[in-house]
């Protein structure tokens, strides 16, 4: 292990301008998560009931805490998915090298060690950084910290790095260097998938786990918070099937080269949009559910004479503050997204190459590109806005019977799926680069 970490800070040091992105995004996912983390322990911290002159009060009982903490331990999903993505494609960027440890008589093995210690090196950078922000915010605030919160931040700090060399050797089990100088993916045999039932359960015990654990807070939403875990879930596994469904059905009867082509993509490897999408369905469902569940919440409070102008201050920033989270959790997811096409693009950029070669204009992998990315989308979006207005309408079943449902909900999935094809298209200019005909030397 001395040895792979000795390899990696090299290879780490001699990264060339184009891996210099990569690493510096790999940096700013894991100054984020640490600072989500971080601010997560220092919430956490605080015991009983307390005076807090933050948010009108929203940190003082300790109910309304655990509300808070465990929407920063949520922000870490999209943030763990960025960084998966950048391992993947950190992989596909280095095949070269990794092909020459291969012939130095590396395993498969030590080469995904080796890869994923360079992602930990970069996230460690970026842990660092993000606890000297927090240190400096934290002196700033002028409140105490105890010696064993202290200790608790900085494992939190060491603990960044080392989940995220976990996430990277898990992304990179697939992934297999030939020392013949290129690298390849290995699927699975193909049968039933399982993954849906897998990620159910785990859901499912996320859900009962999260209602036990907060069993004691006065939270009204931690019902809602199961829903949308289970059904952010249902929506994954329906990401994956309905890939595989168009991609069968497409390659059929697709008379478009750019449809023909996405449909082969789609029907090869339908769970690839399912990674790619994971949070962002999620954010999807939980979006839809927040924008519903804010305005039968306002609708309550705005009653006259039910709350006091001071009540309504408590409330609504609360509101205000979940929002923003949301808000920033779909920036990322969108930003994992964008770096996940991108991964797409270096992975297949011999069959680009040969594509361009043959004489397949640059138009049509263009809108090849696109398609990868709305084709599977779509149906998941829909379910995804389907499920949050579920949960909009259980919600004001419960507290408001009788009102009529909002429609600003269904302007959410909208807007994402638009978002999400901006996100993609990013990668456009860097299709003209993995088809340049160079490509073809290493194949």
């Amino acid at each position: 292990m001395k040895a792979d970490a000795r390899i990696a800070w090299v290879l780490t040091r001699g990264s060339d301008r184009r891996e210099w992105w990569r690493i510096s995004l790999t940096a700013v996912g894991a100054l984020l998560a640490t600072g989500f983390a971080l601010a997560a322990v220092a919430v956490a911290a605080v015991s009983g009931q307390v005076s807090i002159p933050f948010a009108h009060g929203l940190l003082n009982q300790p109910g309304q805490r655990a509300g808070v903490v465990l929407t920063l331990l949520l922000l870490l999903i999209p943030v763990f998915g960025l960084l998966s993505q950048c391992v993947r494609i950190g992989a596909v960027h280095r095949d070269r090298r990794m092909a020459g440890l291969r012939l130095a008589g590396a395993s498969p093995g030590q080469v995904r060690r080796i890869a994923a210690l360079e992602s930990s090196l970069a996230c460690l950078a970026g842990s660092a950084v993000g606890f000297l922000v927090f240190a400096v915010l934290l002196a700033g605030s002028g409140r105490t910290t105890s010696p064993l919160t202290w200790v608790v931040f900085v494992l939190v700090v060491l603990a960044v790095p080392v989940v995220a060399a976990l996430v990277s050797a898990f992304t990179l089990r697939r992934v297999v260097a030939s020392p013949l100088g290129w690298v390849r993916r290995v699927r699975p045999v193909r049968g039933r998938p399982r993954t849906g039932r897998v990620l159910i359960l785990v859901a499912t015990i996320a859900a009962v786990g999260a209602l036990l654990v907060l069993r004691d807070s006065r939270m009204v939403t931690l019902p809602v918070f199961a829903a949308v875990l289970l059904i952010g879930v249902g929506t994954l596994w329906a990401a994956g099937a309905s890939a595989a469904f168009l991609g069968r059905r497409l390659t059929e009867r697709a008379k478009s080269p750019a449809v023909l082509i996405a449909a082969g993509r789609l029907r090869d490897d339908p769970w690839a949009a399912s990674r790619a999408h994971a949070a962002l369905l999620l954010v999807t469902v939980v979006g839809v559910g927040f924008v519903g569940v804010r305005d039968v919440m306002l609708d309550q409070l705005h009653d006259p004479g039910r709350h006091a102008p001071e009540s309504l201050d408590f409330y609504t920033t609360g509101l205000d503050l979940t929002g923003a989270a949301v808000l920033v959790a779909l920036l990322i997811s969108l930003l994992g997204l964008a770096v996940g096409t991108a991964e797409s693009l270096a992975t297949r950029r011999r069959g680009l190459a040969a594509q361009a070669a043959a004489g397949v204009p640059q138009a049509v992998l263009a809108r090849t590109l696109l398609l990868e990315t709305a084709l599977p989308l779509a149906p998941a979006v829909l379910l995804a806005g389907v499920g949050g207005m579920a949960v909009h309408l259980w919600y004001a079943a419960g507290v408001a019977p009788g009102t009529a449902p909002s429609l600003l909900p269904l302007l959410v999935p909208v807007g994402v799926y638009a978002a999400c094809l901006l996100a993609a298209a990013t990668s456009l200019p860097l299709l003209r680069r993995m088809t340049h005909p160079s490509e073809l030397r290493f194949s």
